[in-house]
């Protein structure tokens, strides 16, 4: 007996396949059946897709926001400055000798006189003592010179000697006293020579590194033997771009300030503030081509010694006395192609935008002089999730940093 196997359709009309080339194959008229069946299936509602889940349920996203608050704010600008020493002396030898003796060590303060170097003064004394005796070698030639020509004189009255020979006398005794004056000068240079066999500080300060040992040759070729630097006070020179000058004169001269009692902070290498602030003395007359900046200077004390020549410091220039203004974190401000925007929290809890315009920072707050009134919430963290207009719920911070921390 024959049988003839069955087909099945699946419970699924719209998963239905074609069967496999290991599949018997029942023609055409087969295949046309269950394209129908699956078709007519597949419009019940057994094949349409799930609905999606409504969007009125997702939660709105958590921020955290911050009241905009009014604070006292100094109108200040930062730059970047170093440290110069109002004095600074290279020691160099004038002379040439062997370095005998050095008075001082690397790294202490020096008084204005005191002595530092001694170069070998043996051959300078005797140089010193030769031209004293040229002196007095000259001097008796003019004495000589002198008493020649007087008699010379007494004997031209009594007709007993040429005129000439007077004249030649009298020559003589200008050539002898010219003598003197050479001789006298070139005692003085010798004297001078050996004073620079002592070499002393030209000003008060703090006294660096010898380059040069004693028993080392020495002559004004050698270069710097130590470099002495002025502690107490000190000056701090920073660059000022024109625009920034021009603001910073307008500024001044609206609220009738004085430029030169603008107040100069300065910020140490540890973000700390130091304790003694300054005042400008001195703007450049000339402005660099290449950066359109010009050298502004301050004085500064510095009784400690904790500035020191060369350093790099952070400059804050006050100006005029603290004023109020609306404040907000710097995380909160958000810049697009229109420029600084920030997303506050209305009244019905949804999150607008609001352009802003800024003023001077302090700390990780900024000011706003321009967009924001007291008391406005201000979204800090979360922004990258908000859009405007879009209902947000409110977070304390505390609350968000343990979320954070976990």
């Amino acid at each position: 007996m024959r049988y003839q196997s069955a087909e099945v359709i699946p419970a699924n009309p719209c998963a239905a396949s074609v069967p496999s080339h290991g599949t018997a194959v029942h023609g055409r008229h087969t295949l046309i059946g269950y394209a129908l069946i699956a078709g007519m299936l597949c419009g019940l509602s057994a094949c349409q897709p799930q609905a999606p889940q409504s969007a009125a349920s997702t939660p709105p996203p958590a921020v955290i926001a911050v009241p905009a608050k009014t604070q006292q704010v100094a109108n200040e600008s930062q730059f970047v400055g170093r440290v110069v020493a109002i004095d600074r002396v290279d020691l160099r030898a004038r002379v040439e000798g062997f370095l005998k003796e050095r008075r001082f060590d690397e790294g202490q303060m020096v008084a204005e006189g005191d002595l530092l170097f001694v170069i070998e003064p043996d051959q300078y004394q005797a140089v010193v003592e030769q031209r004293e005796a040229d002196v007095e070698k000259a001097k008796a030639d003019s004495q000589n010179a002198d008493a020649q020509l007087k008699r010379g004189m007494e004997l031209l009255a009594q007709k007993n000697i040429a005129k000439a020979k007077v004249d030649e006398l009298q020559a003589a005794a200008s050539v002898a006293k010219a003598s003197i004056a050479q001789a006298e000068a070139a005692l003085t240079a010798a004297k001078l020579d050996l004073s620079y066999t002592n070499i002393l500080s030209p000003v008060a300060g703090r006294i660096g590194l010898a380059s040069l040992t004693v028993g080392n040759l020495v002559s004004p070729s050698s270069g710097p033997l130590a470099t002495i630097v002025s502690r107490d006070p000190i000056y701090v020179q920073f660059p000022v771009t024109q625009r920034e000058l021009l603001d910073a004169k307008r500024d001044i001269q609206e609220k009738g300030g004085d430029p030169s009692k603008i107040e100069i902070k300065v910020r140490l290498p540890d973000n700390s503030l130091y304790a003694h602030s300054g005042y400008l003395n001195f703007i450049d007359v000339t402005t660099n081509q290449g950066t359109d900046s010009v050298t502004i200077r301050a004085e500064l004390p510095n009784p400690d010694g904790i500035l020191v020549d060369g350093q790099y410091v952070g400059v804050v220039a006050q100006r005029g006395a603290p004023e109020s203004a609306i404040m907000i974190p710097q995380s909160a401000l958000q810049l697009d192609q229109q420029g600084i925007y920030v997303l506050i929290v209305d009244a019905d809890s949804k999150a607008q935008m609001r352009r802003i315009e800024t003023g001077p920072t302090k700390g990780a707050n900024v000011a706003v002089t321009k967009g924001l009134s007291e008391g406005d919430l201000v979204i800090t963290q979360g922004v990258q999730k908000v859009r405007p207009g879009q209902e947000v719920k409110v977070a304390p911070a505390q609350t968000a940093g343990e979320g954070t921390a976990s």
